[in-house]
Protein backbone atom coordinates (compact mmCIF):
# COMPACT_ATOMS: atom_id res chain seq x y z
CA UNK A 1 0.00 0.00 0.00
CA UNK A 2 3.04 2.22 1.23
CA UNK A 3 4.64 1.78 -2.18
CA UNK A 4 1.05 2.61 -4.21
CA UNK A 5 0.72 5.35 -2.64
CA UNK A 6 4.84 6.64 -2.80
CA UNK A 7 4.17 5.51 -6.66
CA UNK A 8 0.87 7.92 -6.67
CA UNK A 9 3.05 11.18 -5.16
CA UNK A 10 5.77 10.97 -7.87
CA UNK A 11 3.77 10.82 -11.21
CA UNK A 12 1.49 13.15 -9.82
CA UNK A 13 4.19 15.94 -8.87
CA UNK A 14 5.55 15.60 -12.60
CA UNK A 15 2.59 16.94 -14.08
CA UNK A 16 2.65 20.28 -15.05
CA UNK A 17 0.11 22.73 -13.29
CA UNK A 18 -1.92 26.33 -13.46
CA UNK A 19 -3.64 26.43 -10.34
CA UNK A 20 -7.27 27.57 -10.97
CA UNK A 21 -9.28 28.22 -7.44
CA UNK A 22 -12.37 25.71 -8.65
CA UNK A 23 -13.00 24.18 -5.31
CA UNK A 24 -12.65 24.32 -1.37
CA UNK A 25 -8.83 24.29 -0.41
CA UNK A 26 -10.24 22.08 2.15
CA UNK A 27 -11.16 19.51 -0.21
CA UNK A 28 -10.97 16.68 2.17
CA UNK A 29 -13.57 18.23 4.25
CA UNK A 30 -16.23 18.37 1.34
CA UNK A 31 -16.74 14.64 -0.01
CA UNK A 32 -19.26 15.74 -3.19
CA UNK A 33 -17.27 18.52 -4.24
CA UNK A 34 -13.96 15.58 -4.37
CA UNK A 35 -15.85 12.00 -5.04
CA UNK A 36 -19.44 10.56 -5.47
CA UNK A 37 -17.95 7.69 -4.17
CA UNK A 38 -17.72 9.22 -0.65
CA UNK A 39 -21.14 9.88 0.19
CA UNK A 40 -21.43 7.59 3.07
CA UNK A 41 -17.71 7.14 3.84
CA UNK A 42 -18.00 7.72 7.23
CA UNK A 43 -18.14 6.34 10.76
CA UNK A 44 -22.11 6.70 11.92
CA UNK A 45 -25.79 6.64 10.71
CA UNK A 46 -25.88 10.55 9.37
CA UNK A 47 -23.18 13.71 8.27
CA UNK A 48 -23.90 16.75 8.43
CA UNK A 49 -21.67 18.94 6.43
CA UNK A 50 -21.11 22.95 5.95
CA UNK A 51 -18.41 24.61 3.71
CA UNK A 52 -17.42 28.57 3.68
CA UNK A 53 -14.89 30.31 1.37
CA UNK A 54 -14.44 34.03 0.81
CA UNK A 55 -11.65 35.06 -1.36
CA UNK A 56 -10.04 38.06 -3.33
CA UNK A 57 -11.69 40.39 -1.23
CA UNK A 58 -8.17 42.82 -1.56
CA UNK A 59 -8.62 42.57 -5.13
CA UNK A 60 -12.01 43.33 -5.86
CA UNK A 61 -15.78 42.21 -5.16
CA UNK A 62 -15.12 39.33 -2.96
CA UNK A 63 -16.07 35.61 -4.23
CA UNK A 64 -17.98 33.96 -1.99
CA UNK A 65 -18.86 30.13 -2.09
CA UNK A 66 -21.06 28.46 0.61
CA UNK A 67 -22.19 24.80 0.16
CA UNK A 68 -24.48 21.92 2.72
CA UNK A 69 -24.69 18.77 2.62
CA UNK A 70 -25.84 15.84 4.04
CA UNK A 71 -25.28 12.16 3.80
CA UNK A 72 -26.35 8.78 5.15
CA UNK A 73 -24.88 5.21 5.45
CA UNK A 74 -26.93 1.94 4.05
CA UNK A 75 -30.20 4.16 4.06
CA UNK A 76 -33.53 2.86 5.07
CA UNK A 77 -36.86 3.88 3.94
CA UNK A 78 -39.61 3.80 6.14
CA UNK A 79 -41.87 0.52 6.68
CA UNK A 80 -44.14 0.00 3.94
CA UNK A 81 -42.05 2.02 1.35
CA UNK A 82 -41.13 -0.43 -1.31
CA UNK A 83 -41.48 -3.31 1.24
CA UNK A 84 -44.50 -4.92 2.42
CA UNK A 85 -45.43 -3.48 6.05
CA UNK A 86 -44.25 -5.73 8.23
CA UNK A 87 -43.00 -3.55 10.97
CA UNK A 88 -39.47 -3.48 9.74
CA UNK A 89 -37.85 -0.31 7.89
CA UNK A 90 -36.11 -1.08 3.83
CA UNK A 91 -32.67 -1.50 4.31
CA UNK A 92 -31.86 -0.11 0.49
CA UNK A 93 -27.97 -0.98 1.20
CA UNK A 94 -27.01 2.29 -0.60
CA UNK A 95 -25.41 5.10 0.82
CA UNK A 96 -27.10 8.10 0.08
CA UNK A 97 -26.37 12.16 0.27
CA UNK A 98 -27.81 15.93 -1.24
CA UNK A 99 -25.94 18.63 -1.23
CA UNK A 100 -26.33 22.47 -1.88
CA UNK A 101 -23.65 25.01 -3.03
CA UNK A 102 -24.42 28.45 -3.69
CA UNK A 103 -21.64 30.52 -5.30
CA UNK A 104 -21.17 34.43 -6.33
CA UNK A 105 -18.78 36.08 -8.38
CA UNK A 106 -17.69 39.29 -9.41
CA UNK A 107 -19.38 42.65 -9.61
CA UNK A 108 -22.25 40.90 -11.67
CA UNK A 109 -22.77 39.36 -8.81
CA UNK A 110 -22.83 36.29 -11.05
CA UNK A 111 -23.91 33.51 -8.66
CA UNK A 112 -24.24 29.29 -9.10
CA UNK A 113 -26.66 27.16 -7.53
CA UNK A 114 -26.28 23.96 -7.21
CA UNK A 115 -28.27 20.50 -5.91
CA UNK A 116 -27.12 17.06 -6.10
CA UNK A 117 -28.18 13.85 -5.10
CA UNK A 118 -25.53 10.88 -4.95
CA UNK A 119 -25.91 7.22 -4.44
CA UNK A 120 -22.26 5.54 -3.64
CA UNK A 121 -22.16 1.32 -2.70
CA UNK A 122 -19.71 -0.25 -0.55
CA UNK A 123 -18.51 -3.66 -2.60
CA UNK A 124 -16.04 -5.75 -0.03
CA UNK A 125 -12.35 -7.09 -1.64
CA UNK A 126 -11.38 -9.92 0.30
CA UNK A 127 -13.04 -11.72 3.30
CA UNK A 128 -11.38 -9.67 6.18
CA UNK A 129 -14.17 -6.84 5.88
CA UNK A 130 -10.58 -4.37 5.87
CA UNK A 131 -11.42 -3.25 1.84
CA UNK A 132 -13.79 -2.13 0.00
CA UNK A 133 -14.49 -0.56 -3.72
CA UNK A 134 -16.60 1.89 -3.64
CA UNK A 135 -18.72 3.30 -6.99
CA UNK A 136 -20.65 6.34 -6.84
CA UNK A 137 -23.15 8.30 -9.03
CA UNK A 138 -24.48 11.93 -8.51
CA UNK A 139 -27.01 13.44 -10.30
CA UNK A 140 -27.18 17.76 -10.21
CA UNK A 141 -29.11 20.65 -11.41
CA UNK A 142 -27.16 23.69 -12.00
CA UNK A 143 -28.94 27.44 -12.37
CA UNK A 144 -26.38 30.16 -13.24
CA UNK A 145 -27.78 34.32 -13.32
CA UNK A 146 -25.98 37.20 -14.03
CA UNK A 147 -26.86 41.12 -12.82
CA UNK A 148 -26.07 42.89 -15.65
CA UNK A 149 -27.58 46.32 -14.41
CA UNK A 150 -24.60 46.34 -12.01
CA UNK A 151 -21.80 46.45 -14.75
CA UNK A 152 -20.26 50.14 -15.50
CA UNK A 153 -19.54 50.41 -19.79
CA UNK A 154 -16.96 52.62 -21.28
CA UNK A 155 -20.07 54.69 -23.46
CA UNK A 156 -21.40 55.62 -19.88
CA UNK A 157 -18.74 58.22 -19.78
CA UNK A 158 -19.81 61.66 -21.07
CA UNK A 159 -16.92 63.39 -22.07
CA UNK A 160 -16.57 64.95 -18.45
CA UNK A 161 -17.30 62.01 -15.85
CA UNK A 162 -19.18 58.55 -15.68
CA UNK A 163 -23.21 58.79 -15.80
CA UNK A 164 -24.64 55.47 -14.99
CA UNK A 165 -28.10 57.28 -16.00
CA UNK A 166 -27.14 56.62 -19.62
CA UNK A 167 -28.28 53.65 -21.45
CA UNK A 168 -25.08 51.86 -22.75
CA UNK A 169 -27.07 50.12 -25.85
CA UNK A 170 -26.02 46.95 -24.79
CA UNK A 171 -28.75 43.95 -25.24
CA UNK A 172 -28.04 40.42 -24.28
CA UNK A 173 -29.89 37.33 -25.04
CA UNK A 174 -30.14 35.89 -21.70
CA UNK A 175 -29.43 36.50 -17.82
CA UNK A 176 -29.68 33.00 -16.63
CA UNK A 177 -29.64 29.21 -17.61
CA UNK A 178 -29.98 25.85 -15.99
CA UNK A 179 -28.39 22.86 -16.96
CA UNK A 180 -28.62 19.21 -15.42
CA UNK A 181 -25.16 17.33 -14.85
CA UNK A 182 -24.11 13.53 -14.72
CA UNK A 183 -20.85 12.87 -12.19
CA UNK A 184 -19.31 9.62 -11.33
CA UNK A 185 -16.66 8.43 -8.88
CA UNK A 186 -14.89 5.62 -7.86
CA UNK A 187 -12.80 4.68 -4.71
CA UNK A 188 -10.62 2.39 -2.88
CA UNK A 189 -10.66 2.33 0.86
CA UNK A 190 -8.52 -0.26 3.39
CA UNK A 191 -9.04 0.29 7.12
CA UNK A 192 -5.72 -1.38 8.65
CA UNK A 193 -6.60 -0.40 12.13
CA UNK A 194 -8.65 2.59 13.81
CA UNK A 195 -5.90 4.83 13.36
CA UNK A 196 -4.22 3.84 10.01
CA UNK A 197 -6.67 4.15 6.82
CA UNK A 198 -5.94 4.31 2.98
CA UNK A 199 -8.02 6.19 0.43
CA UNK A 200 -7.95 6.65 -3.43
CA UNK A 201 -10.51 7.47 -5.86
CA UNK A 202 -11.08 8.85 -9.32
CA UNK A 203 -13.80 10.90 -10.65
CA UNK A 204 -15.08 11.93 -13.47
CA UNK A 205 -17.68 15.56 -13.31
CA UNK A 206 -19.87 17.22 -15.85
CA UNK A 207 -19.97 14.14 -18.03
CA UNK A 208 -23.19 15.44 -20.04
CA UNK A 209 -20.82 18.49 -21.38
CA UNK A 210 -24.05 20.73 -20.89
CA UNK A 211 -24.59 24.26 -22.45
CA UNK A 212 -22.97 27.13 -19.86
CA UNK A 213 -23.52 30.34 -22.21
CA UNK A 214 -25.42 33.17 -22.00
CA UNK A 215 -25.31 34.01 -25.21
CA UNK A 216 -27.24 31.16 -26.28
CA UNK A 217 -23.70 29.75 -28.21
CA UNK A 218 -23.78 25.91 -28.57
CA UNK A 219 -19.82 25.57 -28.29
CA UNK A 220 -19.68 27.26 -25.59
CA UNK A 221 -20.03 23.79 -22.80
CA UNK A 222 -18.70 23.19 -19.41
CA UNK A 223 -15.80 20.58 -19.65
CA UNK A 224 -15.03 17.13 -18.03
CA UNK A 225 -13.55 18.10 -14.66
CA UNK A 226 -11.46 14.48 -13.60
CA UNK A 227 -10.07 14.53 -9.99
CA UNK A 228 -7.21 11.94 -8.74
CA UNK A 229 -7.07 11.77 -5.07
CA UNK A 230 -4.86 9.70 -2.04
CA UNK A 231 -5.07 10.33 1.17
CA UNK A 232 -3.24 8.38 4.00
CA UNK A 233 -3.51 8.43 7.55
CA UNK A 234 -1.52 6.29 10.21
CA UNK A 235 0.00 6.96 13.47
CA UNK A 236 3.22 7.39 14.45
CA UNK A 237 3.31 8.42 18.39
CA UNK A 238 1.44 7.19 20.97
CA UNK A 239 -1.05 10.46 20.47
CA UNK A 240 0.27 11.32 17.34
CA UNK A 241 -1.37 10.96 14.05
CA UNK A 242 0.26 11.74 10.44
CA UNK A 243 -2.27 12.15 7.45
CA UNK A 244 -0.59 13.32 4.18
CA UNK A 245 -2.93 13.46 1.04
CA UNK A 246 -3.15 15.29 -2.21
CA UNK A 247 -5.57 15.81 -5.14
CA UNK A 248 -4.92 16.41 -8.87
CA UNK A 249 -7.42 18.00 -11.37
CA UNK A 250 -7.88 18.66 -14.98
CA UNK A 251 -10.62 20.48 -16.17
CA UNK A 252 -10.55 21.57 -20.63
CA UNK A 253 -6.80 23.69 -20.30
CA UNK A 254 -6.76 24.00 -16.47
CA UNK A 255 -4.79 21.90 -13.63
CA UNK A 256 -4.56 22.01 -10.37
CA UNK A 257 -2.63 20.07 -7.76
CA UNK A 258 -2.40 20.09 -3.82
CA UNK A 259 -0.71 18.27 -1.94
CA UNK A 260 0.33 18.74 1.90
CA UNK A 261 -1.16 16.85 5.10
CA UNK A 262 -2.11 17.18 8.84
CA UNK A 263 -0.78 16.38 12.27
CA UNK A 264 -3.17 15.01 14.63
CA UNK A 265 -2.58 15.39 18.51
CA UNK A 266 -4.74 13.02 19.95
CA UNK A 267 -6.36 14.03 23.22
CA UNK A 268 -9.05 11.33 24.14
CA UNK A 269 -9.76 7.93 21.74
CA UNK A 270 -12.68 6.40 23.57
CA UNK A 271 -15.97 4.88 21.93
CA UNK A 272 -17.89 7.69 20.47
CA UNK A 273 -15.43 10.39 22.81
CA UNK A 274 -13.15 11.01 20.20
CA UNK A 275 -11.00 14.46 20.56
CA UNK A 276 -7.81 15.94 19.03
CA UNK A 277 -6.26 18.69 17.64
CA UNK A 278 -4.89 19.08 14.27
CA UNK A 279 -2.76 21.73 11.98
CA UNK A 280 -1.44 21.11 8.60
CA UNK A 281 0.17 22.89 5.78
CA UNK A 282 -1.26 22.88 1.61
CA UNK A 283 0.31 23.90 -1.62
CA UNK A 284 -1.50 24.16 -4.57
CA UNK A 285 1.03 24.44 -7.62
CA UNK A 286 1.67 27.71 -9.07
CA UNK A 287 -0.85 29.34 -6.94
CA UNK A 288 -0.93 29.39 -3.59
CA UNK A 289 0.03 27.99 0.32
CA UNK A 290 -2.25 27.61 2.84
CA UNK A 291 -2.65 26.87 6.37
CA UNK A 292 -4.72 24.57 7.98
CA UNK A 293 -6.25 24.31 11.55
CA UNK A 294 -9.32 22.51 13.38
CA UNK A 295 -10.25 20.10 16.03
CA UNK A 296 -12.22 16.87 15.95
CA UNK A 297 -14.50 16.53 19.51
CA UNK A 298 -16.80 13.83 19.61
CA UNK A 299 -19.42 14.18 16.69
CA UNK A 300 -18.18 17.52 15.43
CA UNK A 301 -15.07 18.23 12.96
CA UNK A 302 -14.25 22.03 12.54
CA UNK A 303 -11.42 23.26 10.73
CA UNK A 304 -10.15 27.05 9.56
CA UNK A 305 -7.64 27.42 6.69
CA UNK A 306 -6.18 30.57 5.06
CA UNK A 307 -4.82 30.93 1.76
CA UNK A 308 -1.41 32.77 0.83
CA UNK A 309 -1.58 33.97 -2.18
CA UNK A 310 1.84 33.27 -4.62
CA UNK A 311 0.20 34.08 -8.47
CA UNK A 312 0.94 36.46 -10.87
CA UNK A 313 -1.99 38.25 -8.84
CA UNK A 314 0.29 38.79 -6.19
CA UNK A 315 1.21 42.33 -6.79
CA UNK A 316 -2.65 43.17 -6.68
CA UNK A 317 -3.68 40.94 -3.99
CA UNK A 318 -0.91 41.61 -1.20
CA UNK A 319 -0.36 37.58 -1.05
CA UNK A 320 -4.00 37.42 0.41
CA UNK A 321 -6.05 34.59 -0.96
CA UNK A 322 -9.03 33.07 0.90
CA UNK A 323 -10.47 32.31 3.87
CA UNK A 324 -12.44 29.23 4.50
CA UNK A 325 -14.58 27.63 7.46
CA UNK A 326 -15.96 23.46 7.73
CA UNK A 327 -18.09 21.58 9.76
CA UNK A 328 -18.90 18.60 9.98
CA UNK A 329 -21.03 16.95 12.20
CA UNK A 330 -22.07 12.90 12.49
CA UNK A 331 -24.71 11.49 14.03
CA UNK A 332 -24.15 7.97 15.91
CA UNK A 333 -26.37 4.83 14.71
CA UNK A 334 -29.14 4.01 16.90
CA UNK A 335 -27.89 0.92 19.42
CA UNK A 336 -29.85 -2.10 18.35
CA UNK A 337 -32.14 -3.85 20.71
CA UNK A 338 -31.83 -7.14 21.28
CA UNK A 339 -34.81 -9.81 22.56
CA UNK A 340 -34.89 -10.39 26.65
CA UNK A 341 -35.68 -13.51 28.14
CA UNK A 342 -37.50 -12.24 31.61
CA UNK A 343 -37.14 -14.85 33.85
CA UNK A 344 -39.85 -15.22 36.36
CA UNK A 345 -39.62 -14.61 40.03
CA UNK A 346 -39.74 -17.37 42.71
CA UNK A 347 -40.46 -17.61 45.97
Amino acid sequence: MKKIYSILVFILSCVFANAQDIHFSQFYQSPFNLNPALTGQFDGAYRFIGNQRTQWRSVTTPYSTFGLSADARAFQLPDGWLNPKDGSAFDTKLNTGISFFNDKAGDSKLKTTVVNLALSKEIPLGNDGKQHFIPGVMLGFSSMRIDYSALNYDNQWNGMLYDPNINPQENYPRNSRGYFNLNLGFAYQKRISKREQFLAGISMFNLSNPKQSLFDDGYVKLDMRLNVHGQYRFQFHEQWLAEPMLIFMSQGVYKEFNIGGLAHYVIEDKAWTYRTVYAGLFGRVKDAGYLVAGMQYDAWNVGISYDINTSNLRPASNGRGGFELSAIYIISPKPKAFPVKVCPDYM
